[in-house]
């Protein structure tokens, strides 16, 4: 690695923490509505939301997918 890329490592860091941050928090929350949720409120099943959202690497866009299309209303 070069002196270039070092510092532009150090630069990045901080951003590429908070997208994880963001990331995780956002699979969290999705993963604690649909344990919450009866099967009927849920768009596809339960499982197969439950096993993208943990094993998915998405940078957000699947637990966001969750909160708007996953979902029925209450």
């Amino acid at each position: 690695m070069t002196a270039t890329d070092d510092g532009r490592v150090r630069r990045l860091r901080p951003a590429v923490l908070l997208l994880a941050g963001v990331e995780a928090g956002l699979k969290i929350a999705a993963l604690l509505d649909l344990a919450q949720r009866r099967p009927s409120e849920v768009t596809g099943t339960k499982r197969r939301w439950a096993i993208a959202l943990v094993t998915v690497n998405s940078a957000g866009i699947l637990p966001v997918w969750y909160f708007l299309r996953g979902r029925t209303r209450r």
